[in-house]
């Protein structure tokens, strides 16, 4: 039987090069911070600086110090390349 103090949450980061997904079981009242240094995400995406780099659950950005709940999906967003708007527009005058 699970303790009561422990919830899983999943962290997860999508790039080209990686995908990293990794179910986590974790002291509730854990943050959105803690969540993603217990992963093993930092160490195994060389120069992802979390200073840098929006946060979210569920596609909704969150602030690190977001208090966790059961079965939250951490997610890890990478920096847009091109706004897109831009892209959209593009491609109109293309056609």
């Amino acid at each position: 039987m699970v303790s009561e103090s422990i919830i899983s949450v999943q962290v997860c980061y999508m790039a080209p090069e990686i995908q990293f997904l990794k179910t986590l079981q974790i002291k509730r009242g854990a943050t959105l911070q803690q969540a993603i240094q217990i992963s093993g995400l930092l160490e195994e995406v060389a120069g992802l600086d979390l200073s840098h780099v929006k946060v979210g659950i569920y596609s909704r950005i969150k602030a690190m110090d977001t208090v966790l709940k059961a079965n939250d999906r951490v997610e890890v967003y990478r920096p847009l390349q091109v706004d897109p708007m831009v892209a959209r527009r593009t491609r109109a005058n293309k056609k």
